[in-house]
């Protein structure tokens, strides 16, 4: 752990010794990248980019259970094969409740 910490401030005070410093105003802008900022920098976002980025999580990460159960079907059985159709009737009941809610529209 000492050699590690050792390494990690080592390799961050060295790096200060010998980095090169040209500071100019595009470099110090916010962004970096030549063009200037433009509005608030604490702009609220609504609501809905969140709900929206949160749904696709959900739905990709539940798809992502059907993909090793595909791989040993033969070998689960029948109680496994009506556990997984009971997954899938409620992600596809959650998919519907957020299709109804429009929590897919993008305005």
């Amino acid at each position: 752990m000492l050699i590690a910490g050792a390494f990690g401030l080592g390799a961050l005070i060295v790096g200060s010794i010998f980095r090169p410093r040209r500071p100019y105003a595009e470099k110090l802008t916010p962004y970096e990248s030549g063009n200037p900022p433009v509005g608030e920098p604490r702009y609220r976002f609504s609501v809905k980019f969140y709900i929206i980025a949160m749904l696709f999580v959900i739905f990709d990460v539940e798809a992502v259970f059907l993909y090793p159960w595909a791989v040993v079907f033969e070998k689960i059985g029948l109680y496994a094969f009506i556990e997984m159709i009971i997954f899938i009737v409620i992600l596809f009941a959650g998919y519907i409740y957020a299709w109804r809610k429009d929590a897919f529209k993008w305005d």
